[in-house]
């Protein structure tokens, strides 16, 4: 569903060339779920853009759904996302002069879906906030937000979703609940998940985790099951096949 081949990332800087990302190789098939793991500024979320289509590689190739998105204009790449994508980011990212109901009904419309109100109320539904929907985003708390968040990356019914620190702004007890909520409706629609986070439960909730360190896959995790325990999962060093 989503791959990357030999994938560099570089920008130019006042100091010279500087290498974010180098030699990255995913494969991630339909229906996993995948967490991007390492300390900050190790390059994770530059990779997410990257898997995305939001940013472009330096060199290599990116395929979201069997689509090269690096032979793409920015144009069509935005046309496969709108088709393909979902996200869920750490700072909620609601358009605050839109309702949480107009906010989930914002990417059905853009599609041309119909019948987006009725969708968005029973997404709404979904995550808790049936009650909440005529509410604006300053009217809601972090955890209500972000589960408007995830109410709308799930409103096209997405075949990958990526998460960036999903729970990154919440204290522990609500980013548990968003959790629960984020895992159980990627079970419920069979999406594909990809998310960055610092929060190794987060982690190892997913099939398997990846590290990133100074831009290089340094190891991977694959994790026995879906749980909190903290035995789940063998880590293998750089180079393994994905």
């Amino acid at each position: 569903m989503v791959s990357a081949s030999n994938v560099a990332k570089k920008v130019q800087t006042a100091a010279g060339s500087l290498t974010i990302l180098q030699n990255v190789n995913i494969a991630i098939a339909a229906g996993e779920s995948l967490a991007v793991v390492g300390a900050s500024g190790s390059g994770k979320t530059t990779l997410l853009g990257i898997l995305a289509g939001l940013d472009l590689p330096s060199s290599g190739d990116v395929a979201l759904a069997g689509e090269s998105l690096t032979h793409l204009d920015e144009e069509a790449r935005a046309l496969l996302r709108g088709r393909l994508v979902g996200f869920v980011f750490q700072n909620f990212q609601l358009l605050g002069s839109l309702t949480a109901a107009e906010n989930v009904m914002l990417p059905i419309e853009l599609r041309g879906d119909g019948d987006a109100l009725h969708r968005a109320e029973e997404l709404l539904a979904r995550v808790g906030l049936s009650e909440r929907g005529h509410h604006y985003p300053r009217q809601l708390s972090g955890g209500e937000q972000q589960r408007v968040a995830i109410a709308r990356a799930f409103a096209c019914r997405p075949q990958v979703l990526f998460a960036d620190e999903p729970t990154g702004n919440l204290d522990t007890a609500t980013g548990e609940r968003i959790t629960e909520l984020l895992f159980e409706l990627n079970a419920d629609y069979g999406t594909t998940l990809v998310l960055v986070t610092h929060d190794s439960r987060l982690a190892k909730r997913c099939t398997r985790s990846i590290t990133i360190d100074t831009g290089q896959i340094v190891a991977e995790t694959l994790h026995a099951s879906m749980s909190d325990d903290d035995s789940a999962g063998s880590d293998r060093p750089a180079g393994s096949e994905l």
